[in-house]
């Protein structure tokens, strides 16, 4: 069962320090599930938390990461903690096991919110169960985050160019133009998406 919480954190490594960092990395956390950017030198970890009580006992992690990872990264950590709302196409394990995976973010104003869930059912999620490209789509949806709003996590084993044109046709870019237009704060431009590949877990 996908995480009913989830932390998600990600870093920009120093040059050429990717391959370093992400081997330190696992070596701190050697039971999580590690990602690396298809764009530039960013990891990314995706930790299922038991709640957001949890997160009390990741902090010693967090003071390990920060010094250990020192030598290897370009910025600072950037966290986030996710809530689960729902799941377009469901997985048994805590995150998508898959090789791939892609956060897509948007920001959806409260006011709009229960309006966009009802929308989304009967165009992005649909779209998304008729693609066998697509194995995993988990909605979440911020809890602490200087990012807030709407996260999926996909997952999927294609190659990202047979993946990415499912998004790219145009009855998705259609519904893209539609939640740009009554959903999404900023409209269109506001809709963020990485893919990563997976490096451990």
């Amino acid at each position: 069962m996908a995480a009913t919480t989830l932390l998600v954190t990600e870093v920009t490594t120093a040059a050429d320090a990717l391959d370093a960092a992400a081997k330190q990395w696992a070596e701190i956390r050697p039971e999580g599930h590690l990602f690396r950017s298809l764009e530039g030198s960013t990891l990314l970890r995706l930790t299922p938390l038991a709640g957001v009580e949890a997160l009390a006992g990741e902090t010693e992690l967090f003071e390990r990461e920060f010094a250990e990872l020192a030598p290897y990264v370009a910025g600072d950590f950037r966290r986030q903690v996710l809530t689960f709302v729902e799941a377009a196409k469901s997985t048994e394990d805590a995150v998508p096991l898959t090789r791939y995976v892609q956060l897509r973010h948007i920001e959806v104003p409260p006011g709009v919110f229960a309006d966009y869930r009802k929308w989304r059912e009967g165009t992005i999620f649909d779209v998304v169960r008729r693609a066998e490209e697509v194995e995993v789509f988990l909605a979440y949806h911020s809890l602490l985050s200087t990012e807030p709003g709407v996260m999926f996590v996909s997952g999927f084993d294609t190659t990202p160019e047979r993946y990415g044109a499912v998004f790219a046709s145009a009855e998705y870019q259609e519904i893209v133009r539609q939640a740009g237009s009554a959903y999404i704060a900023g409209g269109e431009r506001g809709l963020f998406t990485t893919i990563y590949e997976r490096v451990t877990g």
